[in-house]
Formats: structure tokens, sequence, C-alpha cells
């Protein structure tokens, strides 16, 4: 009896994994109008899409409104909730962060459209910032700073005057 409980258990996990990858498949597909619907209904010019609402807060996992003749369906979409979330519709090519302005502690830099996805009214360029980090950045190769081997030194020192 506790095997059979066991295996019913165990299929019921695996049943409830596989619909929580399904839906986590579905999410990931860019939000893209459903593919049972027939093709010559709508084309992506005739659909119209609305904002993506998040769930909760204003940003992470949501929904938007897509449109098309007397047909809406709600698809999937997500908002990032980095400094990113007021242009989520629209892809640009960024160049590279200008120096850090020590006024308001903030570097920027620009980016150009490359397109727009769900229709959206884009921004041909767009200049965005956020604030400066004040830790220099290791470059690759780099050896780590000072202070470790400093501190491992003193620890073998501080261990070998306990003997």
């Amino acid at each position: 009896m506790r095997s059979l409980f066991s295996v019913t258990l165990l299929l019921l996990l695996a049943l409830t994994l596989a619909v929580e990858a399904n839906k986590r498949a579905k999410h990931h597909k860019g939000g893209k109008p459903d593919k049972s619907r027939p093709a010559s209904e709508c084309t992506v010019a005739e659909t119209r899409y609305g904002k993506c609402v998040p769930d909760h807060g204003d940003c992470g996992d949501g929904q938007r409104e897509a449109t098309c003749k007397d047909r809406t369906d709600k698809i999937n979409c997500r908002i990032p909730c980095n400094w990113k979330k007021d242009i989520s519709d629209c892809k640009y090519k960024f160049g590279a962060w200008s120096s850090c302005d020590t006024g308001s502690n903030t570097k920027s830099r620009s980016g150009t459209l490359k397109r727009a996805l769900f229709n959206a009214d884009c921004q041909s360029t767009v200049k965005v910032s956020k604030p400066c980090s004040h830790k220099p950045k290791k470059t690759r190769g780099e050896a780590s700073t000072a202070a470790a081997p400093a501190a491992s030194l003193s620890f073998i020192i501080s261990s070998l005057t306990n003997l």
C-alpha cells in the first residue's frame, strides 16, 4: 500500500512539473499570438497590441492584449525590473557608457532603434543613465587585491603565535 501511495505521489509531482514547464515554455515564446488560430484570420500588421501589464507591482511577468478584428486575446509578457522597463518593447543598439559625471554621480549612453516589438511606438534614439559604480572593475586575468594575501598572511602569523 505504501509503494502504491509513493508511486501515485511521484506521478502527481511529475505531472505538476510538466505542466509548470509547459507554462514557462509558452511564456518564453516572446508573447507571440496563439498558433491555433488560422493564419488567414489576422496578420501581424492587423493585430494591435496593448501595453504589458505586470501581474504584481510595476515589473515582472504579466499579460498584454492582442486585438485583431473582433477577437481579443491575452498573451504573456514580461517587463524587466531594471532601468530598461520604460523601453521594454523597443530594441536598441547602445554605445559605450560615458565617464562618470561627478555632479550628478551618473553615467549615460545613447541607443539607436533596431526594431519595435508588438507594433510599439518607439523613439528613434534614446539616452539612458544609471548611478556610477565606485568599485573598480577587475579585468580578466587581473590578480586579486593585495588585501587578500595580507589577510591570509596575518592569519598564518596569528596561528603560529598561538602555538
